[in-house]
């Protein structure tokens, strides 16, 4: 292999660079490649002299801006600690659960684990759907009394992957809409799947793909008369990033503006636990809802799956497309095609959440998270600066009036040594904003907000 490739394999084997660091390749034949140790470069990229085949790169992928969010704040965490050896990283930026996963579970885990070394308990594939009998504890324990039954919960490695599912689902021609700001995923995965126009470097945005509004100024829900052209509408509640749960009748707005648009929204329950007053805590707690609503949701924010990997889709019998063909048909065909299940363990421990026992254990780390994101509040709000969830969701979404996002965000990076998420990577409405995340220890929480309130 020539040096220029072994270089950037052996980078790419240790962390995610940003694209602007990843060397071009000028294509040449490989006998004088192996040859040549050219190096010159080009519009600020280092191009290295390779061989490459006659496969051509996705034009969607092309289309794609910058890197991924959550591997660009990684990297940037690692420079910071390549720079600060001795730093002592305090890191409220990507959400990731940091507390034990109660015993009550975990030793349901071990236990199924170990089973699988005896021929009695050994399984091998399962349901790609899931085993039944989660399937129906989700059914009961999330959806009570609003009609949804076991066989329309698709048991899944996640919410995030499933995005990408139902993207596989849907026709070339559909609009997207996505509540701005908003959880990367949804616009990622659309450009993607070849929905978006180009990318605008004036406003930020993709073309083709319609962004909603939600800021303090409309209470975080959008004008819903600008998503007249989209087929489907991303919406989370408890928002990402914002940490804004929209209220019954803010919801009940949404599901008839689809029914009379002919929409499709695809809900995202991730932090519903995280719910504090009476906001819905699913879609389908709205009538009408099963006729033009798909949901997904997770076990990694309420339960510490975020590497145990469980999450979960409902696709009700009700919706149809136009033609009046069912979606869930398509869906468990999407499944069945793509994707094995989920690991038997990881369903051994889901069920574990949803007994009594195991459900009170993972609300009281819940209630931990929530004393964390109180804590950050108060600290922000504290420094004079206006503040935003925390009470719903995991998140704190903070304001910093006419700054940067990213600004902010690497001023109190290197100042602080804390991370946390800059505002725009979630789109251009959130610019001026950073998120904070409440997934920490609370000594770490703690000390985070002494670190900032001598920073402000």
């Amino acid at each position: 292999m020539i040096r220029g490739a072994e270089g950037f394999l052996r980078a790419m084997r240790h962390f995610v660079v940003p694209y602007s660091n990843i060397p071009l390749f000028l294509c040449v034949d490989i006998h004088d490649a192996l040859s040549s140790t050219v190096i010159t470069s080009t519009s600020g990229n280092e191009m290295r002299v390779g061989h490459c085949t006659k496969v051509s790169r996705s034009v969607n992928m092309e289309n794609l801006q910058n890197e991924y969010l959550f591997p660009e704040i990684f990297m940037r965490e690692f420079v910071h600690t390549q720079k600060y050896p001795h730093a002592r990283l305090i890191r409220l930026g990507v959400g990731n659960t940091t507390e034990p996963i109660p015993d009550i579970i975990t030793s349901s885990m071990a236990e199924h684990a170990h089973a699988l070394s005896t021929v009695q308990g050994y399984r091998g594939y399962g349901a790609e759907q899931g085993h039944m009998e989660l399937r129906r504890a989700i059914a009961e324990k999330f959806y009570n009394n609003m009609g949804i039954e076991g066989d329309e919960v698709f048991v899944s490695d996640g919410a995030q992957c499933d995005i990408s599912r139902l993207q596989m689902l849907l026709g070339s021609n559909v609009t997207v809409a996505v509540q701005d700001p908003s959880f990367p995923a949804y616009i990622d995965s659309t450009v993607i799947a070849g929905r978006a126009g180009r990318f605008q470097e004036e406003t930020g945005k993709y073309k083709n793909i319609v962004y909603l509004n939600c800021r303090p100024e409309n209470n975080f829900f959008p004008d819903l008369s600008t998503a007249l052209r989209a087929d489907i509408i991303f919406f989370c509640s408890p928002n990402n990033p914002t940490g804004n749960a929209a209220s019954q009748q803010q919801l009940k707005q949404l599901v008839e503006f689809a029914k009379a648009n002919g929409s499709i929204i695809v809900y995202d329950s991730s932090y519903a636990a995280y719910i504090s007053d009476d906001s819905p805590r699913s879609i389908y707690e709205i009538p009408g809802a099963r006729e033009v609503a798909i949901e997904v949701s997770s076990f990694s924010k309420f339960a510490g799956f975020t590497g145990v990997r469980l999450g979960w889709t409902v696709v009700p019998d009700e919706l149809l497309y136009a033609n009046g063909f069912p979606v869930i048909k398509d869906y468990n065909r999407i499944v069945c095609t793509c994707f094995n299940g989920a690991s038997n363990i990881a369903q051994a421990g889901g069920l574990a959440c949803l007994s009594p026992e195991g459900y009170q254990a993972i609300t009281t780390v819940v209630d931990y998270y929530k004393e964390n994101a109180k804590i950050i509040v108060d600290t922000f709000r504290s420094l004079g600066l206006k503040v935003y969830g925390g009470k719903n969701a995991p998140y704190i979404w903070v304001h910093f009036p006419g700054l940067s996002s990213w600004d902010v965000f690497n001023e109190i990076l290197e100042k602080t040594d804390i991370v946390t998420i800059p505002g725009k990577g979630f789109g251009p409405g959130g610019e001026e904003y950073i998120r904070v995340g409440a997934f920490a220890h609370r000594e770490s929480i703690l000390e985070a907000s002494k670190r900032l309130k001598t920073l402000f």
